[in-house]
C-alpha cells in the first residue's frame, strides 16, 4: 500500500582496485590486475569484484529497509505507549479539570494545593483517579488509530507526494487526531464529568453530578440526555486536539532530529527517514517528548478551557457558555475572567502534557524498537 522507506545513510562500497601489493602494469599511475590467459583471469576478477560490490550495496539497502517499522508496529507501539502515558498522568489531568470546570472555587486554584486537597478529601481512586475507566476505554484504541494514521499519512506525503517534512508532520498530526477522535470524544465526556464530580455523594464539592461510577454515568447520560450528549463539545474537542497533535508531532519530529545532532550519537540526521531506524540516548528521548508536549499544551490551553467548560457546565458553574461557537466562548471567558480565565489550569496542563508526552513517546520508541529488532533497551 505504501512504498517502504529506505535508509539515506551512506552505503559503503568495495574498493574497485586490488590490494596495493598486486603486480603493477608498465603504465605508471594506472591500475593493474594479475594477467591470465587471453586476459580471462583479469576479467573474472573484475566481474567478481563488481558482483561483490553489488551484493554489499543490496545487503545494506535491504537491512535499512528491514529496519523501517511497519505502520502496524507503529499502531501497536503507539497504543501501548498512549495507554501507559495516560495512566501515569491521570491524576494531574483531574486537577486540571477541577481548575477549569470549577475555577470559582478557591481551594482548587493552586496546582499542588488542589492536588493535596483532592487527595485529602476524596482519596486516590475516586478522587484523583476519578474517571479513570472512561479515560482508558478511549486511550488504547484512539492512540493506536492515531499512530497508524499519522505514520501512514506522513510517509505517503513525503515519499509519494514529495511534500516537505514540516508541513507533512503538521498535516499528518492533524488528520491522525481527526480519525482517532471517534474513539476518544465519547470517553472524554464521561471522563471529565467523573473527574469534576469526584467520589459519589461528594461532601466536599458539589459539581452538579452524582454518578455511582463509569457505567452509571454512561447509562444516566444516555437515558436522561440522549446518546448525542456523549459527543457534546465534539467541535470544541477537535478545535483543541487537532492543533495540539499537529503542533506536538511537528515539534517532536524536529526536536528529535536536532537532538541527534546535539548528542552526536549518529552524526548528522536531517530527515525522519534516518531518525526512524535509530535511537537517541534515554535522557534525550525523554526531553524531546516533554518539550514537544509541553509547548503544544501551553499554546492550546484556551481551547482546552472552552472544551472542558462546554462538557461539564451546569447550574453550579461560575461562567455559563451559552453559545457553541468557539470564538464566542473564548470572548465570554475573557470578558468575565480575563486572560487568567483563558489560561486557567495552564500549570497542570503543562505538567500533564509534557510528562504524558515524554512517557508516551519514550515508550513508543522502546516498543517500536522491540517490535522491529527484538531489543528492548535504548542507548545510554
Amino acid at each position: 500500500m505504501f512504498t517502504p522507506l529506505k535508509s539515506t545513510q551512506a552505503i559503503p562500497h568495495s574498493h574497485p582496485y586490488p590490494p596495493s601489493d598486486s603486480p603493477t602494469s608498465s603504465s605508471p599511475g594506472s591500475p593493474s590486475f594479475p594477467s591470465g590467459k587471453n586476459g580471462k583471469d583479469t576479467e573474472d576478477r573484475r566481474t567478481s569484484s563488481n558482483h561483490d560490490t553489488n551484493n554489499n550495496t543490496n545487503t545494506t539497502e535491504n537491512k535499512g529497509t528491514e529496519n523501517i517499522p511497519s505502520i502496524w508496529a507503529c499502531a501497536l507501539a503507539g497504543g501501548l505507549g498512549g495507554l501507559i502515558g495516560d495512566s501515569s498522568m491521570h491524576s494531574l489531568d483531574t486537577v486540571k479539570t477541577r481548575q477549569q470546570g470549577a475555577s470559582h472555587i478557591n481551594k482548587y486554584r493552586g496546582t499542588w494545593a488542589a492536588y493535596g486537597t483532592i487527595f485529602r478529601e476524596e482519596g486516590i481512586f475516586r478522587g484523583l483517579y476519578g474517571g479513570y475507566s472512561a479515560a482508558m476505554l478511549g486511550s488504547l484504541p484512539s492512540s493506536a488509530v492515531f499512530f497508524l494514521s499519522y505514520e501512514a499519512i506522513k510517509r505517503y506525503e513525503v515519499n509519494e507526494l514529495g511534500i516537505p517534512e514540516t508541513p507533512a508532520f503538521l498535516a499528518a498530526g492533524f488528520l491522525g487526531d481527526l480519525f482517532s477522535s471517534v474513539f476518544y470524544v465519547p470517553s472524554e465526556v464521561l471522563k471529565t464529568r467523573l473527574q469534576l464530580q469526584g467520589r459519589h455523594n461528594n461532601a466536599h464539592f458539589k459539581s452538579g453530578y452524582n454518578y455511582k461510577g463509569f457505567i452509571d454515568a454512561a447509562a444516566t447520560i444516555i437515558r436522561t440526555e440522549g446518546p448525542g450528549t456523549l459527543f457534546y463539545g465534539y467541535k470544541a474537542t477537535l478545535t483543541r486536539d487537532l492543533p495540539f497533535s499537529a503542533f506536538q508531532f511537528t515539534f517532536y519530529e524536529n526536536f528529535r532530529q536536532w537532538a541527534f545532532q546535539l548528542t552526536g550519537t549518529h552524526g548528522k540526521v536531517d530527515s525522519f527517514k534516518q531518525a526512524e531506524t535509530i535511537s537517541l540516548p534515554l535522557y534525550a528521548e525523554l526531553l524531546t517528548g516533554a518539550a514537544a508536549g509541553g509547548l503544544a499544551g501551553i499554546l492550546t490551553t484556551p481551547l482546552d478551557v472552552v472544551k472542558t467548560r462546554m462538557q461539564t457546565q451546569n447550574g453550579t458553574s461560575g461562567v455559563i457558555l451559552k453559545s457553541t461557537s468557539i470564538i464566542s466562548s473564548l470572548r465570554t471567558i475573557y470578558t468575565v475572567q480575563g486572560v487568567s480565565g483563558l489560561f486557567s489550569g495552564v500549570a497542570p496542563r503543562f505538567v500533564w502534557t509534557s510528562m504524558q508526552s515524554s512517557v508516551m513517546l519514550l515508550l513508543y520508541q522502546v516498543f517500536l524498537k522491540a517490535f522491529s529488532t527484538g531489543e528492548l533497551d535504548l542507548e545510554g
